[in-house]
């Protein structure tokens, strides 16, 4: 039994299956990782899913991590819930990517594919129940397990009940989109919790102008101050006699003496070497790291370089474009088309500036953290343009890490915009013009100034590094009892 306890699709161990038959474990890293290892884990149990074959073997061998609960599941059945449901119609509701005319389609495939997702999260709901201490602090995380808390809640009304988003949440016209009972189920499956943190407040109200339309739900009791330095708390009614869901932000910082000590390293200083060649003497850089993802915006943000390279021609030869656009989620068809646009348009690009010793793009399409990090010290701009995101820490890790200080490009969609806009220059997520006349600005910038916006970011990007987030929410939650 635990008094703590942490439930995410992804667990901060993975299994690989060796031909031998050997099973090697991967420490993850992170947040989450960063914040339980604030806890005993004689006291503390993180449950998690069994993601690949590895996982699956572990399980069924009884072999585990102290203080983590793998669940085997049935892997159709996670399929349609993590691929058919959280990943195809969750994830695109948040983020607003939906291709109105011909999406979403709500069919009978998609409830078939409801029905797993609501197994799924069943699932995690049980196993948390029944190894729950009394009055344990339970902390959910993120899209995968939004039904939890409710069914949870019905469970165990005793335990004190968390659920952070790591996404945007949809506004209200975009939750609409869901069939009634549909969007019903998801309200009510979220406010089993005592409390609900988001990235930002402009995501958490928009969870709670959608929960105030649902009638099953019942309405907002009004605002108070929250007594934070981030933002305000309202308290929504839950509509099966609960009593009261206490909405918050927590804006996700980073550690800057980890991200320091992983980025100067010997590999990533050999790495960091390398980009230099291959940049060339005395060019400025525009980094940017992403995965390929489609609410990262990466095609108009090299749309926004080639502009800048056509409408200032001064710049040719002058400057370097890094992207690092990891591969993603590239089992679902509208990926892999996105991650091919990227790399075509990159070459594009490359074929009408590039000269025999300049090439204007260097991009990489591989999960390569070290090129990352080195790609970071080396920036003289970042350019972050999501069109809509939870937080993005990309925008808070790289002005911790350049070597010469950074100018940030940072679009409005990027939850970390509310704290770090300030500093930055603030670009429509969609307007390329106005997206390459910043890249102008930011290649122009005066080293004074540009140290300056620097010193502020990372100022502002560390103000709620990973463990104090996490332990943070733990004691707002252990203080509601």
């Amino acid at each position: 039994m635990a008094s703590v306890l942490v439930a995410s699709n992804r667990g901060p161990v993975s299994y690989t299956l060796g031909e031998d038959g050997s099973l090697d474990a991967r420490r993850g890293g992170g947040g989450l990782v960063s914040g339980l290892s604030a806890v005993s884990s004689q006291d503390s149990l993180w449950v998690c899913a069994a993601l690949g074959e590895g996982d699956r073997e572990a399980v069924r061998r009884g072999v585990a991590e102290p203080g983590v609960r793998m669940l085997d599941i049935d892997p159709e059945v996670y399929a349609d819930a993590y691929n058919g449901i959280a990943n195809s119609v969750l994830w695109f509701l948040h983020h607003h990517l939906y291709d109105i005319p011909r999406e979403p389609v709500f069919d009978a495939e998609f409830r078939r594919r409801w029905e797993a997702y609501r197994a799924y999260n069943r699932a995690f709901a049980e196993v948390l129940a029944a190894e729950a201490d009394q009055d344990a602090a339970v902390l959910v995380q993120d899209y995968h397990l939004a039904l939890v808390p409710g069914m949870l809640r019905d469970l165990r009304p005793d335990l004190r009940i968390g659920h952070f988003t790591h996404t945007p949440w949809a506004s209200p016209a975009y939750l609409s989109m869901l069939p009634d009972d549909i969007a019903g189920e998801l309200v009510w499956g979220m406010l089993g919790a005592d409390e609900l943190g988001f990235h930002t407040w402009e995501w958490a109200s928009a969870f709670i102008s959608g929960a105030r339309r649902d009638d099953a739900t019942g309405t907002a009791e009004g605002i108070w101050p929250s007594g934070d330095p981030w933002h305000g708390v309202e308290h929504v009614r839950y509509g099966i006699g609960k009593g009261r869901t206490r909405v918050r932000a927590y804006p996700l910082g980073v550690d800057a003496g980890e991200l320091r000590a992983l980025a100067y390293r010997p590999e990533v200083d050999e790495r960091l070497a390398r980009l230099r060649e291959e940049v060339g003497e005395g060019r400025k850089t525009i980094v940017r790291v992403d995965r390929t993802e489609l609410s990262k915006n990466i095609l108009r943000g090299l749309l926004a370089y080639r502009e800048l390279l056509t409408t200032r021609p001064e710049w040719r030869g002058r400057v370097v474009h890094l992207a690092s656009a990891y591969p993603s989620r590239q089992d679902l068809e509208s990926y892999r088309a996105y991650t091919e646009s990227v790399a075509r348009l990159a070459a594009e690009i490359n074929a009408e500036f590039g000269t025999d010793d300049w090439q204007p793009v260097l991009v990489s399409v591989e999960d390569d953290f070290t090129r990352s990090l080195a790609a970071y010290r080396l920036a003289d701009v970042a350019l972050v343009n999501p069109v809509r995101d939870g937080m993005n820490l990309v925008a808070k890790e790289i002005p911790v890490v350049s070597e010469s200080g950074c100018a940030l490009v940072l679009s409005t969609g990027a939850g970390a915009h509310g704290e770090l806009g300030e500093h930055a220059l603030t670009v429509n997520p969609f307007d390329v013009s106005q997206t390459a006349e910043a890249l102008h600005a930011a290649l122009s910038m005066p080293d004074d100034e540009r140290a300056r916006r620097t010193e502020r970011l990372a100022e502002a990007a560390t103000a709620l590094p990973p463990q104090r987030w996490f332990l943070t929410q733990l004691e707002a939650l252990r203080e509601l009892g």
